[in-house]
This record gives structure tokens, sequence and C-alpha cells, in this order.
């Protein structure tokens, strides 16, 4: 069995962790198998309204089917989305995505409870 993961990204190749969930450019889904080794990764853009497409982040990237969501930052809806889904949204302590999956093998990122403050919608 298969556990993945999704960070939202400033860039395609899917390095850097971006600062905000919903205006993130792209998000890195990636397969972790039951060692822990990542065995897949992939990069998909951004289709929500932030990006100029239409609906939520939050609720197009439920197609993915997440275990956990890491992030620097994200609006309230979007953690009441993903944790009425039974998704765990996590707080990054790294920039690198790479360290970010690492990070989660170690069980060392905690569970982000609130959102940003800034966090404006209509």
């Amino acid at each position: 069995m298969t556990t993945r993961i999704l960070i939202p990204t400033h860039n395609m190749e899917g390095t850097e962790i971006a600062d905000h969930f919903g205006r993130a450019p792209y998000f890195a889904v990636i397969d972790l198998d039951n060692n822990g080794t990542a065995i897949k990764a992939q990069v998909h853009p951004n289709r929500g309204e932030h990006s100029g497409g239409k609906g939520h982040a939050h609720n197009n990237v439920l197609r993915f089917q997440p275990r956990a969501v890491i992030v620097q930052g994200m609006g309230p809806r979007g953690i009441m989305s993903f944790q009425s889904q039974n998704i765990a949204v996590l707080r990054a302590n790294s920039r690198s995505v790479q360290e970010l999956v690492q990070a989660y093998i170690r069980n060392e990122l905690e569970e982000l409870t609130e959102g940003c403050a800034d966090a404006h919608h209509k």
C-alpha cells in the first residue's frame, strides 16, 4: 500500500514549497511505499481560481487522494475541507520539498490547526 502526500510548490520541478497553498502555481504529488521510499513523484499545475482556473485549490486537489498535505500556510476553509476528508494538514519545517518528504517519513511535522490570518476569500 502506498501513502500519497501533496505539497504546493513554486516551480514545475517541485523542489521548493510555495508560501500559501491556494496561490501555489503547482502541486507536487508524491507516493511513498511502505518503507517510506518515494516511488513516484508528479507535479501538476494549480487549476484553482487564484491561478486563473475554477474552484478552490483545496477542492480541486482532492482528486489526487492524498493522505497528507504539507504547507507553509493555508486559509481556514482549506484546512476544514481537508480535515473533513480525514486528510492531515501538516506545517512545513523546511523550504525544500525533499527535506519535507524526509520529515514526513520521520513523523517530524506538526499539524496545522489554524488558517492564515491574511487569507482573504470572497
